[in-house]
């Protein structure tokens, strides 16, 4: 729509060579304008999921994960249930689940289908979110299984998530001597100065403010990641003393 109302003033004030100079920068405001929308977005504006969709898709990538190591923990589909109720209410999580129960029974379910559905439909901020619910659903136990973490892996790669980003959310479930810097991304070797710009750039990217418009559960999993970002950043300048 910019571009041709550019296009007219440009006509009107230049004529046809200024018609021509204002589609081609309207079209440039108009494409910034689309990004800019998007990137706000929870679901892609092309093509929307549902939300009775993606609660059936979610369901169902916790049910692999639970299921993922052969041992299918009461504590974990506690975590799911508890989830569901906090974010939909009892009555609709009860109805969420009894679609689910009638969906299972009727298909095996798939990770790679389910995540490749979701990867095409929503934005990045919330498959990040949902890698990380799915590692808490793990960690409800007690501590994630390898199979757990194998699982989940596969399922980030479908929801085409980078390594960079999963690792630092798997970093957050695991305490390793290098996981402050695995949850910054960085190397023990960076410098100081590479350390703060890390720091700064997490701390946008896990920011709650970004996804205010999903669930709750969701905004508790941001404020939670935020969270060990800043806890990662204090502990290596404890270390370094900077």
């Amino acid at each position: 729509m910019i571009k041709w109302i550019a296009a007219v003033l440009g006509f009107m004030f230049y004529g046809f060579r200024g018609a021509i100079l204002g589609f081609i920068l309207g079209s440039i405001l108009d494409s910034l304008f689309t990004s800019s929308k998007d990137n706000f977005s929870f679901f892609k504006e092309e093509e929307r999921v549902t939300p009775g969709d993606f609660e059936l898709h979610l369901l169902s990538l916790s049910a692999i994960v639970i299921r993922a190591d052969g041992n299918v923990s009461q504590r974990e589909m506690d975590y799911v249930r508890t989830y569901f109720v906090q974010s939909y209410g009892k009555d609709r999580a009860n109805a969420i689940f009894r679609t689910f129960n009638e969906v299972v029974n009727k298909r095996e379910m798939n990770a790679a289908r389910i995540a490749q559905f979701l990867a095409q439909r929503t934005q990045y901020a919330a498959r990040l979110q949902i890698v990380h619910f799915l590692f808490s659903i793990a960690n409800a136990d007690g501590h994630v299984s390898a199979a757990e973490a194998s699982k989940i892996e596969e399922i980030a790669r479908y929801l085409r998530l980078g390594m960079k980003d999963f690792g630092s959310i798997k970093a957050m479930f695991f305490k390793t001597t290098d996981n402050a810097y695995k949850i910054l991304e960085i190397d023990k070797s960076a410098t100081d100065a590479e350390v703060k710009k890390a720091f700064r750039t997490m701390a946008k990217k896990y920011h709650p403010d970004r996804i205010q418009h999903m669930d709750e559960a969701y905004i508790k999993g941001a404020e939670e990641k935020f969270r060990r970002v800043q806890e990662a950043y204090e502990q290596i300048q404890k270390e370094r003393g900077f």
